[in-house]
């Protein structure tokens, strides 16, 4: 069966792509699609359930949901893309260099790995930010340590049962260098590993970035932030519950779009898959 057929064919993976369209749509043209300035304030139109003028309503600030949902999808977008990004290019470079030449700085990598994953991934967060100062650069930046210890793991073992392969063995019997072996034939081979695991830690992302600025360690007043919005609006829940229902409702999608995208792209990458 060809590739674009596989894709088409399995659920998770349509539904995943369709969700992240939607997410870089709004990212890109939010100032297009927003009917209001997402930090124009209307102090006698605050908490005003859906209408016909605010689709999605209005929170305490009488600030459009509809105009700041849209805002805050960049926010979410650039923490969730700039995180997996550290996370992958540092961890991912430390568990190629472990896993291929083992020995003493595979286990001083490693176990340095391992006292970064003692802590949850929340708790480590919270340590990072309140060390480095609540915004939203140093939230990217947290979350992004706490995925290191996960790529490196997870790129030491691709690279241990890769290195003993023919075609690495035929690289080293011509002279290649280690660099060029790891970068050149190892590095590719397990590359679709990396890439499915970067995509459901997308989701993971947000809702770590959506933790932090729910406790007031992500993007600050008054840039919009669905964490922040949901922390704006908790305080209003039985009077207003729109104002925690749908930025809340946006998360959920949002990452589940992300898990069924990478679980579906774990299946179809799945050499035993297409045996089926």
């Amino acid at each position: 069966m060809k590739w674009g057929n596989r894709f088409l064919d399995h659920p998770g993976v349509v539904f995943g792509t369709i969700v992240l369209v939607l997410l870089l749509i709004a990212a890109v043209f939010a100032p297009y699609l927003a009917p209001f300035d997402p930090m124009e304030q209307n102090l006698l139109d605050r908490r005003s359930p859906p209408s016909f003028k605010h689709l999605l309503g209005t929170d305490i600030y009488g600030r459009d949901m509809l105009s700041r949902i849209l805002a805050g999808s960049r926010c979410s977008l650039l923490v969730g893309w700039s995180s997996v990004l550290i996370g992958l290019g540092i961890g991912g470079a430390c568990g190629l260099i472990a896993g291929y030449y083992g020995g003493g700085l595979d286990d001083l990598i490693m176990r340095f790995m391992d006292l970064l994953l003692v802590l949850p991934g929340l708790i480590l967060a919270i340590v990072i930010v309140t060390a480095l100062g609540p915004n939203l650069l140093n939230a990217i930046i947290a979350i992004g340590v706490w995925f290191i210890p996960n790529y490196a793991r997870l790129a030491r073992s691709s690279v241990v049962s890769l290195r003993q392969m023919d075609f690495v063995e035929a690289a080293k019997a011509i002279g290649c260098n280690g660099f060029r072996i790891v970068a050149r034939h190892i590095l590719p081979n397990a590359l679709s590993n990396l890439v499915v695991y970067s995509t459901l830690n997308f989701g993971t992302a947000l809702l770590l970035e959506a933790a932090l600025s729910f406790l007031g360690l992500g993007v600050q007043p008054p840039n919009p932030s669905w964490g922040s919005m949901v922390n704006e609006g908790r305080s209003y829940l039985q009077i207003a519950p729109h104002l925690v229902t749908i930025p809340g409702l946006v998360i959920m999608l949002a990452v589940i779009g992300f898990n069924t995208l990478g679980e579906g792209l774990r299946d179809i990458l799945d050499p035993r898959s297409a045996l089926k």
